[in-house]
């Protein structure tokens, strides 16, 4: 494993990432991106305040009209293979992400980046990949290795978890994060639709220690085996597992709600629960 120059390990080759999304964005199935693209906008009509000047942080292929008239200002910030946004301070009133940050090799660098970007008050709404995505695949090609290979190569990129997003989101020094899951459920006739998806969409292995060997046909197969037997429903379509982490932020305003301080409470635990056994 390699590491850049802010000494972030360097998980990903984004040089081809990028290369392999160019690609991709000329398919016509990208089921995953449309879908999270719609929930976007319900999300954000859920946000009762209207936004000005707006940023796309490297959506595949850009997030798209008629989306993007809802804006007086929109600005599609290009990828970039040492992920510098090349955003002005306090240029915006919302950023906006999807299906991005998963490939990330400094994730809370570019947080910190979008945060100063943002004006007081301004918001980052954003989706990546996360969790348990995948695992079904994970497993399979793992069992299938090990049992044919005598041993298991990095596949599957690893995925940050709920909890480790919203810790990035405090460190990046945004106020009021949230975090949640969706969990997408999808079904398959076989392994081998579920993979021609994942290339286009552009999403296939691009870890930088990633084996640069084609895999043995027999490892293939056995990994197939593995994961009809494991995975399929009665049916016998198998299901692959993707969770959309969701994470939104605000830039610090005085407006903004502020936690109380410790021993500001004007009622105590221990009092309410004496009230409580005394009502009981």
């Amino acid at each position: 494993m390699t590491t850049n120059q802010n000494s972030a390990p360097v998980l990903f080759d984004r040089a081809l990432l990028m290369q392999r999304q160019r690609r991709a964005v000329r398919a016509p199935e990208m089921f995953l991106l449309d879908r999270v693209v719609e929930d976007l906008g319900d999300r954000l009509a859920a946000v009762k305040r209207a936004f000005n000047d707006t940023a796309d942080v490297w959506t595949p292929g850009g997030l798209q009209a008629p989306f993007t008239d809802r804006f007086a200002s929109f600005t599609r910030v290009p990828e970039s293979v040492r992920e510098e946004l090349a955003l002005a301070p306090q240029s915006l009133d919302l950023a906006l992400s999807v299906l991005a940050f998963q490939f990330v090799n400094d994730l809370p660098g570019v947080l910190a980046q979008v945060r100063r970007a943002l004006r007081p008050d301004g918001l980052l709404l954003a989706a990546m990949v996360g969790g348990d995505t995948l695992t079904e695949l994970r497993q399979s090609f793992a069992a299938a290795e090990a049992e044919c290979e005598g041993g298991v190569s990095p596949r599957v990129a690893p995925f940050a978890d709920l909890r480790d997003v919203g810790g990035l989101l405090q460190r990046a020094g945004f106020a009021l994060p949230v975090t949640d899951v969706d969990r997408v459920v999808v079904r398959y006739a076989d392994v081998f639709g579920l993979m021609q998806d994942i290339r286009r969409m552009g999403a296939t292995n691009m870890l930088v220690e990633r084996r640069r060997i084609p895999t043995r046909r027999a490892t293939m197969l056995r990994m197939a085996e593995i994961y009809g037997e494991r995975f399929a429903d009665a049916d016998g379509r198998i299901r692959a597992t993707f969770d959309i982490i969701w994470l939104s932020g605000w830039a610090p305003h005085e407006s903004q709600q502020k936690p109380l301080r410790p021993g500001s409470a004007k009622a105590s635990l221990e009092a309410a629960v004496k009230q409580a056994k005394k009502e009981e």
